[in-house]
């Protein structure tokens, strides 16, 4: 606070970039949408310098892509760049539970926070709620995170997810919720994390980036076949809208 009592510009400036990014997690600011640092700063009433510097904070995350020209837009993550993420993931996740012990600090009295956390996402899952799953799931790999004791790594892999979840949220809106799409392992994530097993827990997440590729699959042939069902039916029409000779 500063000295009227009033919100600091710092805290604002976050505070606005929070709200963005909780939109666009949401699907409600869409892949593509494109909106001036102006729009935004009316939009929220405030002016527009903690605007620009909380749109550049979300470029800089990847969640948004700018122009000088026509300002920023939500960015377009395609199914190669989410094959990306999850193999990026899985690389740094299997390098931290192959190194040796003192890399990871499991401590047992951290892990009641999280078991609620992923009893959670696994119910928000399970019941196709996508906004409750997104949020609970975040905190759940953010709380995850703090076992590994190197923070760049903690870091990279939290922004992998939130741009994940940016790919995926609003293609998930358009599909049946179920294991299928979504994951529930959250809770056997945590029962291996207690149990010591390393072995066990690579185990869970090595299946986990399995899922996640076959979903990419799934897309992949979903988009392909609208694409060719697309193009058949333009042809159709221009067959018929073509003079008879």
């Amino acid at each position: 606070m500063g000295p009227s009592g009033g919100v600091t510009r710092s805290t604002l400036r976050q505070q606005i970039a929070d709200a963005l990014r909780d939109e666009v997690l949401a699907g409600r600011l869409r892949p593509g949408r494109e909106f001036t640092v102006k729009q935004i700063a009316e939009q929220y009433g405030v002016s527009a310098t903690p605007v620009r510097e909380a749109l550049f904070d979300l470029s800089a995350q990847g969640l948004l892509a700018s122009d000088q020209h026509r300002g920023f837009q939500v960015h377009e993550f395609t199914i190669a760049d989410y094959r990306a993420m999850v193999e990026a993931r899985s690389l740094v996740v299997e390098g931290i539970f192959r190194s040796p012990a003192d890399q990871v600090a499991v401590r047992p009295e951290a892990l009641a926070p999280i078991r609620r956390r992923a009893a959670e996402a696994v119910r928000a899952a399970k019941g196709g709620d996508l906004d409750v799953l997104i949020g609970y799931d975040l905190r759940f790999w953010r709380e995850l995170g703090a076992f590994v004791l190197n923070p760049y790594i903690t870091a990279f892999l939290a922004k992998l997810r939130v741009q994940a979840w940016v790919f995926a949220v609003h293609r998930l809106r358009g599909e049946h919720a179920d294991e299928r799409v979504l994951w529930f392992g959250h809770e056997e994530l945590v029962e291996a994390i207690a149990g010591g097993d390393r072995g066990e827990v690579l185990a869970v997440m090595q299946a986990y980036y399995a899922h996640a590729l076959a979903w990419a699959d799934h897309l992949e042939a979903r988009e392909t076949r609208e694409a060719r069902e697309a193009q058949e039916t333009r042809e159709a029409r221009e067959t018929r809208e073509r003079p008879q000779e």
